[in-house]
């Protein structure tokens, strides 16, 4: 099975992105974040607080400089300093690469309030089955390997196929079922937090971790990958309070 790590990695084919047509975001748009790498990667992230940001482990990797990138009101980019980053002990770069399930989560602290309003995550428990609905909200490329096509924040929502569990959720458009270009994350939606209905209001469940294109091909529009925050909640419990945010 051939993936890209939805952010990080340049995707040349000509499938959908974020994703197959999705309309820019409402609601679950506006606690999104974009972040930017001085490698030239791009991300997206949640806030849980008015100074803390979740995103993928792999987003923000040692050796680089990460920033957030705010708007003005002219839709100018601003970019802001994070004052910590902070990844789970477990992530393993190696696994992200072989598209194994890891510790895929980090917690990041800008350096001044964000301007967003917060997520809740999703309470405990709650098992997911095939068929189960969730929104992904990303600011990723709508057409792959054009850097141009990004920095708007979209929504879609996915069904979960396959098997999922507590390591690994794969989502997959309703519509398509992966096997021809759909819905689904791209390049730039690493990270993108993806939310469940909780009784009328939507809370976090996991972020975004890879994709791939139709029929497991590389690129975008069949599955979207997902890391479940389930195991890693107490984790972002205790960092969040290290790093003086309270959730």
């Amino acid at each position: 099975m051939r993936r890209v790590i939805a952010g990080l990695l340049c995707v040349s084919s000509p499938t959908w992105a974020m994703v197959g047509g999705a309309p820019p975001a409402g609601e679950a748009g506006r606690p999104v974040i974009l972040l930017v790498g001085s490698r030239g990667t791009s991300c997206t992230g949640v806030a849980l607080a008015r100074d803390l940001v979740l995103t993928a482990g792999h987003c923000v990797l040692p050796g680089a400089d990460y920033k957030l990138v705010g708007f003005s009101p002219a839709r100018q980019p601003i970019l802001k300093d994070f004052a910590a980053i902070e990844r789970h002990p477990d992530f393993d770069v190696s696994a992200v690469l072989r598209h194994r399930a890891t510790a895929d989560v980090a917690l990041l602290k800008p350096a001044a309030s964000l301007g967003n309003p917060a997520a809740s995550l999703a309470p405990s428990g709650g098992a997911v089955v095939v068929g189960d609905r969730f929104v992904v909200a990303g600011y990723g490329l709508t057409t792959p390997g054009d850097g141009k096509s990004g920095g708007t924040v979209r929504s879609a929502t996915l069904v979960a196929t396959g098997a999922p569990g507590e390591l690994q959720i794969r989502l997959v458009d309703p519509a398509t079922k992966g096997e021809r270009s759909g819905l689904g994350a791209c390049t730039g939606d690493s990270g993108a937090p993806v939310f469940r209905n909780t009784d009328g209001r939507l809370t976090v469940i996991g972020v975004v971790s890879w994709s791939t294109g139709p029929n497991n091909s590389a690129g975008c529009g069949g599955l979207t990958g997902v890391t479940p925050l389930v195991r890693y909640r107490d984790w972002i419990m205790q960092t969040a309070a290290k790093l003086g945010s309270a959730l």
